[in-house]
């Protein structure tokens, strides 16, 4: 019996010392250890069936053998009040033949009843921490579910910090090409030839001397027309 529990308790620590050392991704992991958990339970469900059906059958068999102690106990009696003592003497040889033997059937009785009990209690713990596990599943994958949106959200914030700095060398290229159009707006500026002061005047007298043909010619028109 207690190589069935040692096997078993090893097989639930080994698979989850493995998953621990190989756990990559705890989702997986969880729902791995899950199902293989479930596996040993089925094993420790059908050893525990054999092991109270041991019990059982160890129970029948004492009970048969106290009904007949009784049985011969009332037999004794029987033979007594039937006034033979030599068959109620008999009958109690046999009684005490079965009560030595049921002492044997007992401490059976007991080992199984004991091994059946600790079957029992390492199955019902085997069921109660699955459901507590699966629960605790639920908590792991909200967990992870939120880290992996993180992450995501970590992706985009880097994104845009490289999209800022983007727009960052975009405004220094436009500061430079700024700069760079006022220094040649400043040189064509600079290799302008100066102005001639006699040649403004120039052109102030010859636009004057046109404006007066016009008003000349205009007075000639009008006159020729009778227009006053």
């Amino acid at each position: 019996m207690s190589g069935i529990l040692d096997r078993f308790t090893s097989i639930i620590k080994a698979n989850i010392n493995d998953l621990l050392d190989r756990a990559e991704d705890p989702e997986k992991m969880v729902d791995q250890y899950l199902r293989e958990l479930t596996e040993s339970l089925a094993e420790v469900r059908e050893a525990t069936a054999g092991v109270m059906a041991e019990e059982a059958r160890c129970k029948r068999v004492v009970d048969e053998n106290q009904a007949e102690i009784d049985r011969y106990d009332g037999l004794a009696r029987k033979a007594l009040e039937a006034g033979s003592e030599a068959d109620a003497r008999t009958f109690l040889a046999k009684k005490q033949q079965l009560e030595a033997h049921n002492e044997g059937l007992m401490i059976a009785y007991n080992a199984a009843k004991d091994n059946a009990e600790k079957m029992r209690q390492m199955h019902d713990k085997l069921v109660s921490d699955i459901e507590t596990l699966q629960g605790r599943r639920q908590s792991i994958k909200a967990k992870v579910a939120v880290a992996k949106t993180q992450d995501k959200v970590n992706d985009l914030t880097s994104a845009g910090d490289s999209a800022a700095d983007a727009i960052g060398a975009f405004n220094r290229m436009e500061a430079k090409a700024d700069e760079m159009l006022d220094r040649s707006n400043a040189m064509a500026e600079l290799s302008a030839k100066p102005a001639d002061p006699a040649a403004e005047l120039e052109k102030k007298y010859e636009e004057a001397g046109s404006t007066a043909a016009v008003d000349d010619e205009l007075a000639r028109m009008k006159a020729e027309m009778g227009i006053q």
